[in-house]
């Protein structure tokens, strides 16, 4: 079904999308096929100027996403990785202060306010992730990744980037976008996003893709995977999300298991194949347990 005539208003200046089937077209050219949620809510985001807060378990294609839209777009992607214990000057900017010492020092005879105004410039700023997107003159996706990995604290120092679009540095002043990111905030929902945060954006929740879609990508992204092995490939991977697993299999995963499939040149997958394989899905030796106990593709074609 067609979405175009969903949004009849024209464009915003600047805008990278002009319509859903548009991000749709775009994204999958890139090798990203996003479902209809996805599209809507990228075109949106573009639309309203608003940063998309996306969140889902770890390996749905959250960070993907926001690739496939800089490359679609031929925009310059910034990312700024979230952990525990990062502060504004590894977010925002900081100052280079052996360079201001330096200055300090062979600044003898003039005054302190003098030399303040020297130091306090931008040849002495070390800009970050966020300040480098908000001041990037050409087409710019911003990824705050994995923000819930960050302390709380850390959401106030986004809150004026994500509202206006800007950073105010108390020695220099505001400085505005130049030209409005596109901004993607991911987060594993490990933690609660604040309120205020969640205000300034607009909401987008991703999970495993339906095995039809999933499907799809396998196709895309190894296309000379037998087609019958490609389809076993995904109904066993989504059998095994169904488990009670510390950490189901994710599409990179799924991914990577079609290749050492084609690899080892497997026509049909048997108990031993997915034994032998295993490791490329699971990573924790009590998700091998649980699928060990759990799957049984031999007795399952039998009762078929």
């Amino acid at each position: 079904m067609s979405t175009d005539t969903e949004m009849p208003h024209p464009a915003e200046p600047g805008a990278l999308f002009t319509s859903v089937d548009e991000v749709t077209e775009r994204l999958s050219a890139v090798g990203y096929l996003p479902s209809l949620d996805i599209a809507t809510a990228v075109f949106l985001a573009d639309y309203l100027h608003k940063p998309l807060l996306v969140e889902g378990p770890a390996g749905v294609g959250k960070t993907e996403l926001s690739r496939a839209i800089a490359a679609a777009t031929n925009s310059e992607l910034v990312r700024l990785q979230c952990y525990e214990g990062i502060d504004e000057s590894r977010a925002l900017y900081e100052w280079n202060h052996a360079k201001q010492l330096l200055r300090i020092t062979s600044a003898q005879g003039e005054s302190w306010e003098d030399t303040r105004d020297h130091v306090f410039t931008e040849e002495f700023l070390l800009t970050r992730p966020l300040l480098t997107a908000i001041r990037n003159p050409d087409p710019t996706v911003l990824l705050i990744d994995e923000l819930d990995k960050a302390d709380l604290e850390v959401e106030g120092l986004l809150l004026e980037v994500l509202g206006d679009f800007q950073v105010t540095i108390p020695e220099i002043g505001t400085i505005e976008a130049v030209r409005t990111p596109f901004v993607v905030v991911t987060s594993n929902a490990n933690r609660e996003v604040s309120e205020a945060l969640k205000r300034r954006c607009l909401f987008l929740h991703i999970d495993f893709p339906t095995p039809d879609l999933e499907l799809e990508i396998v196709r895309s992204k190894v296309p000379d995977l037998d087609e019958s092995v490609a389809a076993a490939a995904v109904e066993i991977v989504s059998a095994l999300r169904q488990l009670d697993l510390r950490k189901p299999p994710s599409i990179a995963e799924t991914l990577d298991w079609a290749r050492t499939l084609r690899g080892l040149r497997v026509r049909e997958i048997s108990d031993s194949v997915v034994r032998s394989t295993m490791g490329v899905l699971l990573k924790y030796r009590s998700d091998h347990e649980t699928a060990s106990s759990s799957l049984h593709l031999d007795d399952k074609r039998k009762r078929q």
